[in-house]
């Protein structure tokens, strides 16, 4: 493993100014106006797939965004690695909170900032380089074939269908992913499991326009305010998510699960300082880190209605609509989420309006066994770059596709992420760190010889 370690240390500045290419491209997968930008990223990838290495390198057309799929096959005897990633990226809104340009990025602190630093470009080039640095010293033990999409941060509703069609050239033993986070550097951990997703939109109607507020105020049901009214009453003064069902399928963990749950450092005072918060919230009887990785939630994630431009103006909405995600825990399953969502909020909804509920996406939970082969080869890899054994850690975000490449391809997924809470991802002014940049490049090699090792 030297020689794989001496290439990345002497091509470190290269590596970054080529992850600086990637991250310069307006990937934004919401936002049609950015279709070309999809297409530019994904062949600028496949071009530098083929540069570090791979046989073979394409864009494959799909409904929506096309795939980067890449492959070297060393021994069609070997153990076969699929790393799956994705290249598209979230908004940068709101803009005006960003303190440097999103698609321009710098390093700065110790930091890489730009929209896709960590999430997930900067993660997913690791691979890049680390593949790289493995065919450039001979040193790939594995065979190794790519599934880099465009569609993971708008639900991945494209790759269900590739999957299904490509099963044959997926075929594998382990998919490896790098789009989570550890605990912290000090304290490395590999994610062993993923909440679920159930993403809905709402639209509450009342008159078919806009009314002057004078006029109509105390007349009419105000959609803006039954919306508040009703969004409120998802969640009770506990906590507690009031959509009845929503609870039954919830694993309850036995009391030393929670103990051992409960053993990762945390830290609840640096946690209400990093974000600027007075004190926690969530579902009464357990704790924070209990809330956001084995526990579900419900969240508003957009809301808007009527008028909100500079000034005033006195109106009624004649519409009123919001975006609310509800994160899953196993056992429970997000199409019966959806549909007792829908059911329950039709159900309150006063007779003064009418309702439109959509359901836009969503996914299953996922859990890593952390006595397969690939769970056992990551923690050994862990421990050799980080130099102390990495814990199992629940994470509390969701990767929709990759239960769905469990059910599809019947391939588990090996979840060994980089990111750190203060990478900021989704939000203004994400960031990379530089060590978790480069320590991961390290860590990646290492996985592929001892789960070559392993067979």
């Amino acid at each position: 493993m030297e020689k794989v370690t001496n290439y990345i240390a002497q091509n470190r500045e290269r590596f970054l100014n080529d992850l600086f290419e990637v991250l310069r491209i307006p990937s934004i997968s919401a936002q049609s106006e950015h279709k070309p930008d999809m297409v530019r990223c994904a062949e600028h990838l496949a071009a530098r797939l083929v540069k570090a290495g791979a046989d073979r390198a394409e864009v494959m057309p799909t409904e929506g965004n096309p795939v980067v799929y890449a492959e070297k096959i060393v021994d069609p005897k070997a153990r076969t690695v699929l790393v799956y990633g994705h290249y598209d990226v979230m908004p940068v809104d709101p803009r005006e909170e960003w303190r440097t340009e999103p698609f321009e990025p710098v390093v700065a602190d110790g930091r890489i900032w730009g929209r896709g630093a960590d999430d997930d470009k900067g993660q997913l080039f690791m691979h890049v380089a680390a593949f790289e640095a493995m065919c450039a010293t001979g040193s790939l033990p594995c065979n190794v074939k790519f599934m880099l999409e465009g569609e993971e941060e708008i639900g991945s509703s494209s790759l269900y269908d590739f999957c299904r069609k490509h099963k044959r050239m997926l075929k594998a033993d382990i998919i490896l992913v790098s789009d989570t986070s550890m605990i912290s550097m000090q304290t490395p951990s590999i994610t062993c499991g993923l909440r679920g997703l159930a993403y809905m939109e709402v639209e509450v109607t009342g008159p078919d326009k806009d009314l002057h507020s004078g006029l109509f105020g105390g007349a009419v049901a105000n959609p803006a305010n039954v919306l508040a009214r009703l969004v409120a009453g998802l969640i009770d003064e506990n906590g507690h998510v009031t959509i009845p069902g929503f609870y039954d399928d919830v694993r309850e963990l036995t009391p030393a699960e929670r103990k051992a749950f409960n053993k990762a450092p945390f830290s609840l005072g640096e946690f209400k300082r990093s974000l600027s918060v007075g004190d926690v919230e969530g579902e009464a009887g357990f704790t924070t880190i209990e809330r956001t990785g084995i526990r579900p939630s419900l969240d508003v994630n957009g809301i808007w209605g009527g008028y909100i431009g500079e000034g005033t103006k006195t109106v009624i909405p004649s519409k009123a609509s919001a975006k609310i995600s509800m994160r899953l825990v196993p056992n429970q399953d997000y199409r019966k989420i959806s549909k007792l969502f829908e059911k329950h909020f039709r159900a309150v909804a006063p007779k003064s309006v009418k309702v439109t509920v959509k359901s836009l996406h969503g996914g299953m939970p996922y859990v890593a066994p952390t006595d397969m082969p690939a769970y056992k080869a990551a923690e050994k890899a862990v421990q050799a770059t980080f130099g102390k054994k990495p814990l199992p850690f629940y994470s509390g975000g969701s990767i929709p596709i990759i239960s769905g490449f469990e059910s599809i391809l019947g391939i588990k997924s090996l979840l060994i992420g980089f990111g750190l809470a203060e990478d900021a991802i989704h939000s203004p002014n994400e960031s990379y760190g530089l060590d978790q940049f480069y320590k991961g490049m390290e860590t990646i090699p290492y996985f592929y010889k001892y789960f070559a090792e392993g067979r």
